[in-house]
């Protein structure tokens, strides 16, 4: 609650106002963010892409922190596609090591704020150092009852689907029933967010107005905020300002709202 940025928001500032301006009983339970703008932003300043994506992780840093603060049930952050492995190689390695670092560095803290660590997406397919990090920050974190900060790491939406399909099926075999007892819920119970809530708000920074394969099945009836802000200058401000935004939309999932008789 408010109580819980009185040491990080100055009064008088926009942060504080935007806090102010808050609904703390219709917050998302469950924000996704597409980090995009990094090699922009390094292009910008005549720098390689690798400066735009250290760089980014001063807003990783932001984005976690206010979200833990906020008491959101779960912030998905968007790191690595499955497409992304056709970037340079020297990029891919710069990326990895990146995440190493940011785990080994900023656990402590993630521990402290009560906020359970996981991944998503084929985390098989990653370098065995990296997934020795993911499992170390699982491990240390898998008590912890506050914020679920989920990284989609070598993560598509498509590919996601497949996996829940395919293990929906198994589990039909499995119990002896046929393909026709195959529904959403049973592909629901499969897929990798099967432990968060409902996506209610995906962010999108640099002004891209695409999906890019991230959270096909769960963006459905979420609401889809883009800001032209790239994600190294992304901070505290800019998340209060999509949330805000979110709560000033009529959420109807499809239906339409009864409006009251004046007769």
């Amino acid at each position: 609650m408010l109580s819980d940025f009185s040491e990080v928001v100055e009064k008088g500032t926009r942060d504080a106002a935007l806090l102010a301006a808050i609904d703390w009983d219709r917050l998302p339970r469950h924000l996704a963010v597409i980090m995009d703008g990094n090699g922009r932003w390094a292009a910008r300043r005549g720098q390689p892409r690798i400066a735009g994506h250290r760089a980014g992780v001063e807003a990783v840093r932001s984005a976690v922190d206010t979200g833990a603060r906020l008491g959101l049930g779960g912030l998905t952050l968007y790191a690595f596609s499955t497409e992304n492995w056709k970037r340079p190689r020297y990029e891919v390695d710069a990326l990895m090591r990146m995440l190493r670092r940011y785990l080994r560095l900023e656990l402590d803290e993630i521990d402290r704020q009560n906020i359970k660590f996981q991944t998503i997406g084929r985390t098989g397919a990653l370098a065995e150092s990296v997934r020795r990090e993911i499992a170390r920050a699982m491990e240390r974190t898998a008590d912890n009852t506050g914020m679920v900060l989920t990284v989609a790491l070598n993560y598509g939406g498509r590919a996601e689907i497949v996996d829940a399909a395919r293990a929906a099926v198994r589990r039909l075999i499995d119990e002896g029933n046929a393909a026709d007892e195959l529904t959403e819920d049973r592909i629901a119970n499969e897929l990798y967010t099967r432990n968060l809530p409902e996506l209610d708000l995906l962010v999108r920074t640099s002004g891209e107005m695409r999906i890019s394969n991230f959270l096909l099945w769960q963006v459905a009836y979420s609401e889809i905020y883009v800001t032209e802000t790239l994600w190294p200058d992304f901070r505290r401000v800019h998340l209060l300002e999509a949330i805000v935004e979110y709560q000033l939309r009529d959420r109807r999932f499809g239906g339409l709202k009864l409006v009251a008789s004046s007769e």
